[in-house]
């Protein structure tokens, strides 16, 4: 046998039995995508905005069974996407909102083959006043297959000192005046927000993340699309009633999801959601034009 052909099978040999490569997912960035059509209102679009699709032919992302994590990268990113969620469900209002700015750190345990234990450092951003601020939270996703909640616990001190009481009791007082308002397609078909309405876009929006809190798994991305229609209704007591058609983008399977909403709101109770329903499909409407 040849020197040459010793050479070939050797690296032939060598190729198949060696460790197979390891793939990851591109970073995910949380800056603005021009193209996602999400509006660009009270400075915060950035937070709101879909990052780029990802690609059918792009290599299986990687997943850590234990360990330190990537913060940049999609399962970091998911369960800090979650932490968004939980504190607009929790501190939430027309006048105070919250995203996600910039993950610094994340770390993964599996407890008892049933569920993922997320452990992250986050900074936030109550998006209205522009404050930022440090967030250490946890995340437990469950793995049993029963569609269980994650559970969230979160520590954002500097972000709660935010005071949004005066804004809030000025816009209760001008819903509890007027009897009824009412608006849609928020954002319209350019990205844009009449001002007056924005308040209630922050209302929708944060009545929508119970929603994605509740339907969020390590397999999902939610953001906040469109409001496609938001009532007033008649209340009996001093809490504000209010009928909403959301739109969510799950940025994973880039589906559009289509959810009906009854919820209430004061200043002094806050947000609580009534009824959520998600629509089927031959119900789905595209989001209108708004001339």
């Amino acid at each position: 046998m040849s020197l040459a052909l010793v050479v070939i099978l050797v690296a032939f040999q060598t190729g198949a039995s060696g460790s197979p490569s390891v793939t990851m997912m591109p970073e995910i960035h949380l800056g603005s995508n021009p193209s996602s059509g999400v509006p660009d209102t009270a400075g915060e679009a950035h937070f709101f905005e879909e990052s780029p699709a990802l690609e059918k032919e792009e290599p299986e992302e990687l997943v850590m069974a234990t360990g330190e994590l990537n913060p940049n990268y999609y399962p970091a990113q998911r369960a800090a996407k979650v932490v968004q969620h939980y504190l607009n469900t929790r501190y939430g209002s027309p006048c105070r909102l919250f995203g996600l700015h910039r993950v610094h750190s994340a770390n993964a345990q599996d407890v008892d083959n049933s569920s993922r234990n997320y452990q992250l450092e986050v900074e936030a951003q109550e998006i209205i006043s522009n404050t930022t601020g440090n967030c250490s939270a946890g995340v437990l996703f469950d793995r049993s297959g029963e569609r269980r909640s994650a559970q969230v616990q979160a520590s954002c001190e500097e972000l709660l000192k935010v005071d949004a009481l005066p804004q809030e009791e000025a816009f209760y007082q001008q819903c509890k005046t007027n009897g009824s308002v009412s608006a849609e397609n928020l954002p319209d078909s350019h990205g844009r927000i009449d001002p007056g309405m924005t308040p209630l876009w922050h209302l929708a929006t944060v009545a929508s993340s119970f929603i994605m809190l509740n339907e969020s798994t390590e397999d999902t991305l939610y953001n906040m699309a469109q409001v496609a229609n938001i009532t007033q209704l008649p209340s009996e007591n001093d809490q504000l009633k209010f009928d909403s058609h959301v739109l969510l983008h799950d940025m994973v399977s880039q589906e559009i999801l289509h959810w009906k909403l009854l919820f209430t709101w004061s200043p002094a109770e806050g947000v609580k959601v009534l009824q959520m329903e998600q629509l089927p499909y031959h119900n789905h409407q595209p989001p209108q034009s708004a001339n």
